[in-house]
Parts: C-alpha cells; sequence; structure tokens
C-alpha cells in the first residue's frame, strides 16, 4: 500500500531516492514513505532481518535519555540532529511531560521530515519546539540558528541518535561533534547512538549503500572516542539496550551502542 503521495512533493524531494529517515519511519512501522524507501528496508530487512530492532532500540534510548536528562540532570534545552520523521515520544514529548517549559530544536534536512515536523511537532504553550533544515555536517549555521530558540548561557543537550554513520570518516564526524560541543556551556550534554561495526551490519551497509542509503560503521572505541573531554555517564558506551534499561526488563543486546556524556 503506498503511504504517501507522489504528486505535490517539494522541489526538491526525489521519492525515486530512498531517504534514510523515511527508511527508518518504514522499519518503525510508519506510513510516511514511498515506494524506493519501502523497497531499501526490505532489502535492509534481507540481509539483516533483526534491523527493525535497532531501529526501536534507538527511539527507547532516545526515550529513556531525555527523561533522564530533563528529569534528573535539569536540563530544559535539547538540540535533537538527524530528527527522523516524526512517531511517538519524540524529544519534546518525553521533556515536556516532565518541565513543560522545556524547549527544543530539531534539525533535519529531508523535506518530508520538514513538512511533518511544522505540522505535528508542536509544543506546550509553557515552552518551545522549532525546526533547523539543515545538514548535520554544517554545525556552525544549526547553531546559529538554534540560538534564536535556546539559550546558550544555560545548560543544552544535543542528541546525535543514529546520525553519525551518516558522515563518512573523510567529512571528520570528530570536527562536527567537537564544534557542537564547544559551543555548549558546561553542564550541558551530548548523546550519541550509531550501529557498530559487526560482519552483520557490515552486509547490511553494504545493502544499504546499493540502494543509495550511505552508512559508516564504527567500532565502540571509534564511538567512545566522540566523547573525548566529556564526563561519560554509567554505564559508559553501551549496547544501546543496556543504557539504564527500564526496571524490571532484562533486553538483549544488539550491535548498536550509545552513550551520554556531560561536559564539564
Amino acid at each position: 500500500m503506498t503511504s504517501r503521495s507522489d504528486s505535490d512533493l517539494p522541489a526538491r524531494l526525489n521519492a525515486a531516492q530512498p531517504n534514510s529517515a523515511r527508511i527508518w519511519n518504514y522499519l518503525l512501522g510508519g506510513k510516511d514513505n514511498f515506494a524506493a524507501d519501502r523497497n531499501a528496508a526490505e532489502a535492509l530487512i534481507t540481509e539483516l532481518p533483526e534491523i527493525r530492532e535497532f531501529a526501536r532500540a534507538g527511539r527507547g534510548f532516545l526515550t529513556r535519555a531525555v527523561t533522564y536528562l530533563t528529569g534528573e540532570a535539569g536540563v530544559r534545552q535539547f538540540i535533537d540532529i538527524g530528527t527522523g520523521l516524526p512517531t511517538a515520544d519524540n524529544t519534546h514529548e518525553v521533556a515536556q511531560r516532565i518541565a513543560p517549559e522545556s524547549r527544543i530544536v530539531y534539525v533535519d534536512n529531508d523535506p518530508v521530515v520538514l513538512t511533518h515536523a511544522r505540522a505535528l511537532l508542536t509544543s506546550d504553550p509553557a515552552g518551545a519546539t522549532s525546526y533547523i533544515d539543515a545538514d548535520a555536517q554544517d554545525p556552525k549555521a544549526i547553531l546559529q540558528a538554534a540560538a534564536v530558540t535556546l539559550d546558550f548561557t544555560q545548560p543544552i543537550a544535543v542528541m546525535l541518535i543514529g546520525i553519525l554513520g551518516h558522515i563518512p570518516d573523510t567529512d571528520n564526524p570528530t570536527q562536527v561533534v567537537r564544534t557542537f560541543v564547544d559551543a555548549l556551556p558546561p553542564g550541558s550534554y551530548l548523546a550519541i547512538n550509531d550501529s557498530i561495526l559487526t560482519p552483520g551490519n557490515v552486509v547490511a551497509a553494504d545493502t544499504a549503500r546499493e540502494v543509495g542509503s550511505d552508512y559508516h560503521l564504527r567500532t565502540p572505541a571509534q564511538i567512545t572516542a566522540f566523547f573525548d573531554g566529556l564526563d561519560l555517564l554509567d554505564p559508559g558506551v553501551v549496547p544501546t539496550p543496556l543504557w539504564r534499561p527500564t526496571p524490571g526488563t532484562t533486553p538483549a543486546e544488539v550491535p548498536v551502542y550509545c552513550g551520554v556524556a556531560r561536559k564539564p
């Protein structure tokens, strides 16, 4: 079943080209995707059937991390980079349930995401949400635009959920992360979640590349290195389901790792 019409699309949108945000939307059971995205997702599922669990693990981590950052760390400002398409428990929904005054800036560069974010990511009146149409590899532009909504004298949490894998080493993802961190005041946080280098993930990444959705896998040590100079929270950089799991649950490991760290 076609979930979206291919007519009346934004001018720069190519519905024939798979897009990572829309592929992930399909893997999460969403309907905001095109035939090319669904075909790409099914090719990934064929090579790596557990990839749906990767998608769910990332969303679960986002919920737990934002819950901790808002409820325990007292953060009231977030930059969610590589937002993806709205689903259940988006960053502002989780944060504003705990602290309605929370302010969230979403960042993505897909026109479908842009359209949905503006329509659906509506803030509690006590807080604010805004959307920046920008590429994660342009941190200076993101930071400049985010300053319209956020106060950079107060702690901010930067969420990089499944986005650094889309930045090749040749484009210096470490410097991208460092530019964000350097702009944040002390007491701010960085959260990262990405798939790691395993034989199964390599096959899936090769398939993704063949269908036009490039993804660059890294080792747990390489992901940990993105947090250099920051104070990693317990339990460190670990398989995503094992980062502060819901009490009473026994989550299984998946080859996707995450971590949260504080800027001293």
